[in-house]
């Protein structure tokens, strides 16, 4: 009796568990429409968009990037580099030594010939770590160091915001290079929305195997790492599909921590990046919206495609483990501490949309997928049954991962086509058609591993090994 009723049980949970995932690939489908129209649309638009005008106009706002480093000896002169020669009228680079271990905070002086400055004013606007010193480049008048204590990203990127002088800031990644007019396009909506938009992010892309000199890309490459090329299939994926489709309709709760772009008084109204979460960079564009919401303010917060930055992504399964269950870490810290905007009309088509999709699709969905996946490798040992749930429960995976991988591919081709070469997209296509077979299955794995660290309170970081990408 007991094992019928498990099996009955059994056959519910596939069922269900097919249902979630025809909802979940429908919901892509949608989306993967509506980012096609909207990327055609705005790069026939783009051809043309008179981007050298802000470098004049009086209404540019002038920006200050802050980079925090942490161990970043490998790649911080080339990031630094990209940012100097970017194409913007006014701007400051604040490079933040978490005290590094290694020799990022030599590194940068010797690099950039910089000088220990006397007690600069600092506007102690938000709470940090210690500062034990502030640095002052005698090469680019622009190009400032903090060093300080250990508090971890966001506690660096707060001592940033103290230092800043201008009203909008950059978050930026020591690793990363930034295209030179990647910060004209980004700021573009910005300044034409005269304060209506108060966040944007741009597009995140893979380097490894990039040509790169003196921080900045001469020509796209591909791996041939397979580990790395489903990793830029998948940054396609979350790119050009998901935050399109967000954007348009001031869903979008994330904006990515290697290039983002705030409003600074909004940014200290929200306290400014929490210290106690791993996802820095979700959790601030949540509690960004629900202050909107909360003062009945009109702003929006977007994703402009076209900026494009370049950072390093794991080369070795150990690492992307440990990125990957820390930013499903972060996700479930920056639901948690929101919680009352889940499913709460008071805070809009944030509440009632946005907030549950990210809870129902992403954090619960790799629990789903995990089952799918035992059940389809324990279906031949099982009664005969279950053969068909098994199969319905592959070909859905098979489209939620694998066919909507290969939309991307061809999306990316279609729009931006960073790959110029031929032979580049076929390979993305041909490994895209792999995803679900291996590479899926090993990041449901370590999502689900991220959902159990929580249960720990495990809420450590992980040790980012960086092999720098510049030259």
């Amino acid at each position: 009796m007991i094992a019928e009723i498990g099996l009955i049980l059994l056959r519910i949970f596939t069922y269900l568990a097919a249902f979630y995932l025809v909802i979940v690939a429908s919901f892509y489908l949608l989306f993967f429409i509506f980012s096609s129209v909207q990327l055609r649309s705005h790069y026939r638009l783009d051809e043309n968009e008179p981007y050298e005008e802000l470098l004049t106009s009086s209404f540019t706002k002038p920006v200050s990037i802050l980079v925090p480093a942490f161990n970043e000896e490998a790649g911080i002169i080339g990031s630094v580099r990209s940012l100097l020669s970017i194409n913007y009228p006014d701007f400051e680079v604040i490079v933040i030594n978490d005290g590094s271990t290694d020799k990022t905070l030599e590194t940068m002086t010797a690099a950039f010939s910089m000088v220990k400055v006397g007690r600069k004013v600092i506007r102690r606007r938000l709470e940090t770590k210690e500062v034990k010193g502030v640095y002052r480049s005698t090469l680019y008048e622009n190009l400032y160091m903090i060093d300080k204590e250990n508090g971890g990203k966001s506690d660096a990127l707060n001592a940033g915001i103290n230092l800043s002088l201008f009203p909008y800031i950059c978050s930026l990644d020591g690793d990363s290079i930034i295209e030179r007019d990647a910060f004209l396009k980004v700021m573009k909506p910005i300044v034409d929305s005269d304060g209506e938009v108060i966040a944007a992010g741009g597009s995140v892309r893979i380097a490894n195997n990039c040509h790169i000199e003196r921080g900045e890309l001469m020509q796209v490459g591909l791996s041939k790492n397979p580990l790395i090329i489903l990793q830029v299939v998948e940054y396609l994926r979350a790119f050009l599909m998901g935050r399109v489709g967000l954007s348009r309709h001031n869903l979008l709760l994330i904006v990515s921590g290697a290039f983002g772009i705030f409003n600074k008084e909004w940014v200290v109204e929200a306290n400014g990046y929490r210290t106690d979460t791993v996802g820095e960079d979700m959790e601030l564009v949540v509690h960004l919206h629900r202050l909107i919401r909360e003062k009945g303010e009109n702003k929006r917060i977007e994703y402009i495609p076209e900026p494009v930055v370049w950072t390093e992504a794991p080369e070795s399964l150990r690492i992307l483990r440990r990125q990957r269950s820390r930013w499903h870490r972060g996700l479930f810290q920056s639901l948690w501490l929101h919680k009352k905007m889940l499913f709460n009309p008071k805070y809009g088509t944030i509440g009632i949309i946005s907030m549950p999709s990210y809870f129902i699709v992403e954090l619960l969905g790799p629990i789903v997928e995990l089952f799918g996946y035992l059940l389809i490798i324990l279906s031949p040992f099982m009664s005969g049954v279950y053969v068909k749930g098994a199969l319905l429960l592959f070909l859905l995976l098979l489209l939620y991962g694998s066919l909507l991988s290969m939309s991307a591919v061809l999306l990316e081709e279609w729009s931006i086509r960073r790959y110029p070469n031929v032979s580049q997209i076929i390979k993305l296509f041909f490994w895209s058609l792999t995803e679900s077979f291996w590479y899926r299955p090993l990041t449901v794995i370590w999502r689900v591993e991220g959902l159990i660290q929580v249960l720990q309170k495990n809420n450590q970081w992980g040790k980012m090994t960086r092999k720098g990408i510049s030259k």
